[in-house]
């Protein structure tokens, strides 16, 4: 990682405004509560830069879903001005794995964004079935880890 300084684990708060600005511009900041972000065993993450800024450059959420042994990532976005290209991205992903691991994860999953497809690969998820549309979103895989 060369500009995201350190992950942090926060509290599912400090993820809104960045999940509104790039993933949900639509909606409200109140409506950047997704299901499961009050879950006891959710890991909420954020990077933030080495210039000490304290706004997150890139932010991500994991909680468990789908049935015993399963994850969720949701909610993972990077700055488009300071977090992209900074290895931010991948940084989370990990935090997120390390701690789904440590809570019995079995088989982390999201739905990512089809042009996030690759990123996901090169940590080892698969596509589970056919590109979908989320409304006001657009197109998306379901992408599956196991361990």
């Amino acid at each position: 990682m060369s500009d995201a300084a350190r992950i942090e684990r926060v509290d599912a708060a400090v993820l809104r405004p960045l999940r509104q600005r790039v993933l949900r511009p639509h909606q409200t900041l109140a409506e950047q509560l997704f299901d499961g972000d009050q879950d006891p065993l959710a890991g909420h993450f954020a990077a933030y830069a080495s210039d000490g800024d304290d706004q997150p450059i890139g932010i991500a959420s994991i909680t468990p879903e789908g049935g015993p042994g399963a994850w969720r990532v949701r909610g993972m976005a990077t700055d488009p001005e300071r977090g992209r290209g900074t290895g931010a991205g991948g940084a989370l992903l990990l935090a997120c794995l390390d701690h789904a691991r440590a809570n019995g994860a079995t088989r982390v999953w999201c739905n990512a964004r089809t042009p996030a497809r690759g990123f996901y690969e090169r940590y080892g998820f698969v596509a589970e079935g056919e590109e979908f549309e989320l409304p006001q979103i657009g197109p998306h895989y379901v992408m599956s880890l196991r361990f």
